[in-house]
C-alpha cells in the first residue's frame, strides 16, 4: 500500500466535502442488509480520524460498535478522542481502535461485522493488496461500503490549456510503484467492482464527486498544491514550466474564482 500519510489537519480541512459527496443513499439501501437486532458492529478499513465512521453512525439507527483499524497510530489516538455522535434514533454508539495494516489482515479480523467501511482508500493499493482485501470482506459475510475513490476526472473552471497535462501526470502518480508493486489509482473502484463480482457478490454504485468552490477556497488551495505536487514529482519539469499556471491557479483559489470537479465513485457490496 503506498505510504504517503494523510496528517490531521489535512483531513480535518476535507471532512465536510468529504460528508458532503458520499452517496447518502447508498446507506439507506444497505439498511434492509444489516441485523435486526443487538449492537451493530461495524468495522471501519483504513479509518485516519474517524470521519466515515461519524458520517455512517450517523444513519443508522440502533446501538453500534465501530472498530476503527488503521496503522497510524496518531490518527488512531485523535478517531478514538472524536468519537461519532449518537446513532440517528438516538442510541448509543461505542468505539475501539485496533492498530493494524489493512493489507494484511486475517479474514477472521472481521469476525462479528455486521457491516464493513472504508473511505478513500483503494486508490493507494496495489491489485494483489485489493484482491486480499476482497478476499477478507468477502469471509465476514455482510455488506460493504466503500466511499470516495478517485477516478482520475478532475475539471477546473474557468479551464486553463495546461489542466490536462497536469491531470494526466497526477494520474501517473496515482498509478506509481510504491515498492509492492504499481498502485491502482484511478482505476482501484472498477478493479474492486469486477473482483467483488467474479465471487458473486452485487455491487452497485454511485458518483460521489468533490465540488469545491468560492466557500472552500482553503481546501481547493490545499487539493490543488498537492494535486499539482505530485504531478511535479512525475514530470518534474512541470515545476519550472507551468509555475506561472500554479501561481495563477492559486490566487484564483484564494480569491474564490476557481471551481474544482474532482470526481470519485462509491460502491455497495451486498
Amino acid at each position: 500500500m503506498g505510504e504517503a500519510r494523510a496528517s490531521t489537519g489535512w483531513l480535518a480541512l476535507r471532512e465536510p466535502a468529504d460528508a458532503a459527496a458520499r452517496a447518502a443513499d447508498l446507506v439507506d439501501v444497505l439498511r434492509p442488509d444489516l441485523p435486526g437486532h443487538g449492537v451493530l458492529e461495524v468495522h471501519d478499513l483504513g479509518s485516519g480520524t474517524g470521519s466515515m465512521a461519524r458520517w455512517v453512525a450517523a444513519r443508522l439507527d440502533g446501538p453500534q460498535h465501530w472498530v476503527l483499524h488503521d496503522r497510524d497510530e496518531e490518527l488512531l489516538d485523535h478517531a478514538g478522542a472524536h468519537l461519532p455522535p449518537s446513532a440517528r434514533d438516538g442510541a448509543a454508539v461505542t468505539v475501539e481502535t485496533r492498530r493494524d495494516d489493512i493489507t494484511r489482515l486475517d479474514p477472521g479480523a472481521l469476525a462479528g461485522a455486521g457491516l464493513v467501511t472504508a473511505s478513500a482508500l483503494l486508490d493507494m493499493m496495489t491489485a494483489a493488496e485489493l484482491d486480499r482485501l476482497v478476499t477478507t470482506c468477502a469471509a465476514a459475510e455482510c455488506p460493504v461500503l466503500v466511499a470516495l475513490s478517485v477516478n482520475g476526472r478532475v475539471e477546473l473552471t474557468p479551464p486553463d490549456d495546461v489542466d490536462e497535462t497536469v491531470r494526466d501526470a497526477f494520474n501517473a502518480h496515482q498509478r506509481r510503484d510504491a515498492g509492492a508493486g504499481p498502485l491502482l489509482g484511478p482505476d482501484a473502484a472498477a478493479a474492486a467492482l469486477r473482483a467483488f463480482r467474479r465471487i458473486g457478490r452485487r455491487v452497485q454504485t454511485r458518483p460521489s464527486p468533490w465540488t469545491l468552490g468560492a466557500d472552500q477556497a482553503a481546501l481547493t488551495s490545499a487539493w490543488f498544491e498537492g494535486w499539482f505536487g505530485a504531478a511535479c514529482e512525475v514530470r518534474p519539469e512541470l515545476a519550472e514550466a507551468a509555475g506561472g499556471y500554479a501561481r495563477r491557479r492559486l490566487a484564483d483559489a484564494a480569491a474564490g474564482r476557481l471551481t474544482a470537479t474532482i470526481d470519485h465513485v462509491d460502491l455497495l457490496v451486498r
